[in-house]
């Protein structure tokens, strides 16, 4: 029988002093945020089913990750207890929904009003948060809803009374809870287990999923790319996935899930920013205030954060006693 594993319990850092590595945490939360930014213009320009797409970056992405998982952490994978492989597989059975919902939306109703309601993601995290028993400071809730006043800012509200449009939006809306449990299962999960490890599984679960999402819809999987849609697919794989989700699950254990899912929404205003430089799509001028805005707001999170007594808040599930297990190390 596998060890169990044990939440070994932080020391707890002077109030008002800055968390060992936090410094670190927001370096590769920003590089997340410019991997994950260039998603959109990347698969706005790649001749591929959107599905498909949302599936090759996942398969790719286990192509790389499976050699390092088996050969650096297969210990670790062995030692990971039942209840641990299931919230990974959750996890990535959320970021499939989250992908299979909002992708088809955006051919339903307006990239404005897809694009609003998916970044609702932050408000959910919140609320779910405050379900499982977690008290956000109000701090949080403002800086959510400063930083969310950023995103209608840019994308406006262009909800449609359409029957194909209020569909589309739902899906939206929907890819943006499913996101939420997403970012909330991973920060469980990293408690006690490596990136590496997360990532492996739940991108592993996200990838079979949407691939039999693929085959029941009849996308095309690959049959007649072009080596320049391979090429952006690889792109698509190392900046948006590997550098952008994969660093995302690094953050989410130091910084919490509030933090991140919060900051996940300059994606909007990164993602304009890099359409104008390569695409040549000139982004409105109120791009610029609404990234200030978004970027207003995230910092009155993190500043709320970073008074709260845990910086990573529990998403207390329901979990049978635990035999005490050896620390492990970060890789």
């Amino acid at each position: 029988m596998p060890a169990a594993e044990q939440r070994v319990p932080r020391p707890e850092p002077a109030p008002g002093s800055a968390r060992p590595g936090r410094g670190v945490d927001l370096f590769l939360l920003t590089v997340a945020i410019s991997g994950i930014s260039l998603s959109a213009p990347l698969i706005a320009a790649t001749a591929a089913p959107a599905l498909a797409i949302a599936f090759w970056r996942n398969a790719m992405a286990m192509g790389v990750l499976t050699p390092v998982a088996l050969l650096r952490h297969r210990s670790e994978l062995r030692r990971m207890s039942r209840r641990t492989w299931l919230l990974a597989g959750a996890a990535g059975a959320l970021l499939a929904l989250h992908f299979a919902l909002w992708l088809p939306s955006l051919h339903m109703t307006s990239v404005a009003s897809s694009t609003a309601l998916v970044t609702t993601t932050p408000i959910w995290t919140t609320v779910l948060l405050r379900m499982r028993g977690h008290r956000p400071p109000r701090m949080v809730w403002a800086g959510i809803g400063i930083a969310f006043l950023g995103v209608l800012l840019l994308t406006g509200v262009d909800l449609s009374l359409s029957p194909r449009a209020l569909a589309g939006d739902a899906l939206a809306l929907a890819g943006g809870m499913a996101a939420a449990g997403y970012v909330l299962l991973g920060a469980e999960v990293r408690r006690t287990v490596s990136t590496t490890a997360y990532t492996f599984v739940c991108y592993g679960t996200t990838a079979l999923l949407l691939l039999v999402a693929c085959l029941v819809s009849g996308a095309d999987l690959g049959g007649g790319y072009s080596a320049e849609t391979w090429l952006k697919l690889a792109v698509l794989t190392v900046a948006a996935q590997l550098l952008g989700h994969s660093l995302l699950n690094r953050v989410v254990r130091g910084l919490g899930p509030s933090v991140t899912s919060t900051a996940i929404l300059l994606e909007t205003p990164g993602a304009a920013l890099i359409a104008a430089l390569w695409l040549g799509q000139t982004p409105p001028l109120v791009a610029y205030p609404a990234l200030a805005v978004i970027m207003v707001g995230l910092l009155v999170v993190l500043r709320a954060s970073g008074r709260s007594a845990d910086p990573q808040p529990a998403v207390p599930l329901p979990t049978p006693a635990q035999s005490p297990a050896p620390a492990r190390t970060e890789q």
